[in-house]
């Protein structure tokens, strides 16, 4: 009885040990996707716009880039996108418009 009540104290705290790394080694989402998160209440989480807002699916990286730079910089008028834009440094648009490139690369469906 006494090697049971000193090794199951044992297999706990060894047990609790592992739980967090193996839910620690659960590929976290990229940035692009994070900074995407706030796109896809008009555009779809997947570019896929339902109604008349212009769908980002499809579209090349470089495109999605140059329009929110073009947003950004007032070059292109808009309602709501320049007031978005500005708030991106290049980096983050960058990593936008390779997210939503790489969506239909992976089927998007």
């Amino acid at each position: 009885m006494a090697i049971k009540s000193r090794v199951f104290p044992l297999v706990v705290f060894s047990l609790i040990g592992v739980l967090p790394v193996s839910t620690a080694l659960a590929e976290p989402p990229g940035q692009g996707a994070v900074l995407s998160a706030s796109c896809a209440g008009c555009h779809g989480t997947d570019g896929r716009s339902p109604g008349s807002i212009p769908p980002i699916y499809g579209r090349s990286a470089e495109f999605i880039r140059t329009s929110l730079e073009d947003f950004r910089s007032g070059k292109r008028s808009s309602t709501v996108m320049g007031r978005h834009a500005k708030g991106y440094t290049d980096e983050e648009i960058a990593l936008i418009a390779e997210y939503f490139a790489n969506r239909q690369d992976e089927g998007g469906d």
